[in-house]
């Protein structure tokens, strides 16, 4: 990405998950996602009516929701993370892709921290995961300090639990497109025993609108209580999931690292 971005940009989308092992399941639904330089958030919240920074608003982010999660700022926090893995952004900006919590909820299934060196090119990509028990674990994507591509796809173990129909084993196939006038985050989840094709695939994909106080407002007003939804449309499937006879597996626990490199 190259040129001066805006603190707060807004993306407008669908969010689709298909299930490729008995029971299957496909299910698609509109969401909207925010894009905020963790260096401007102030500068975002000063200059949005509908837009606030740790603090309530029709449209929130707040740092407590990711990272550390401890309401500590973000920006220190990563660049120790990319400094454990020999990476410097020398001042580079970093923009985290997330839902936004909307009338003060928010849950978010993958966020992704999108870390540009000061030059402009992309060096890391840290995916976010969390599950529906309070626990989250993060996969770093990079190649050692060297510069991304904006289309970036890499491979991680899978180390965390997720869903309890799937069990914590296998691996994760990652495709990024970088944010510009659309981003797109596809996650595929391939089991242990079948490796070549993905059991679960997860697609979310976004066309940037204006981040105007109209534009806000209108993406609030265009999915209603959007992220309530999210939550409630993850418990639904599991639901029919359970109904079909899917196999439950016990939560083992989080990972030893928080992060995956």
């Amino acid at each position: 990405m190259t040129g001066v971005a805006p603190p707060l940009a807004l993306y407008r989308g669908v969010l689709v998950h298909e299930r490729r092992i008995a029971p299957r399941y496909r299910f698609r639904y509109r969401v909207f996602s925010v894009l905020v330089d963790l260096d401007r958030l102030d500068e975002a919240d000063r200059t949005h009516r509908f837009f606030a920074h740790n603090r309530f608003n029709l449209i929130a982010f707040h740092d407590r929701d990711h990272g550390p999660k401890d309401g500590s700022a973000l920006r220190p926090w990563i660049d120790a993370r990319l400094a454990e893995a020999g990476i410097e952004l020398d001042g580079g900006r970093v923009q985290l892709l997330a839902y936004p919590r909307v009338l003060g909820y928010v849950f978010n299934p993958l966020s992704a921290w999108f870390c540009y060196h000061a030059d402009g090119q992309l060096r890391a990509v840290l995916c976010e995961v969390r599950n529906t028990f309070g626990e989250w674990h993060g996969y770093l994507l990079h190649d050692h300090g060297a510069a991304l591509p904006d289309k970036l796809q890499d491979e991680a173990s899978k180390v965390f639990h997720v869903s309890p129909f799937l069990p914590r084993a296998g691996h994760y196939n990652f495709r990024l497109q970088a944010p510009a006038e659309r981003y797109g985050l596809t996650v595929n989840w391939h089991a242990a025993e079948q490796p070549e094709q993905p059991a679960l695939v997860a697609v979310q994909t976004g066309t940037r609108a204006a981040a105007s106080d109209r534009g806000l407002l209108r993406a609030a007003l265009a999915v209603p209580f959007m992220t309530l939804k999210v939550i409630a449309a993850i418990h639904w499937q599991a639901l029919k999931i359970w109904l079909r006879g899917g196999r439950f597996h016990r939560n083992p626990g989080p990972p030893e690292r928080e992060i995956t490199q």
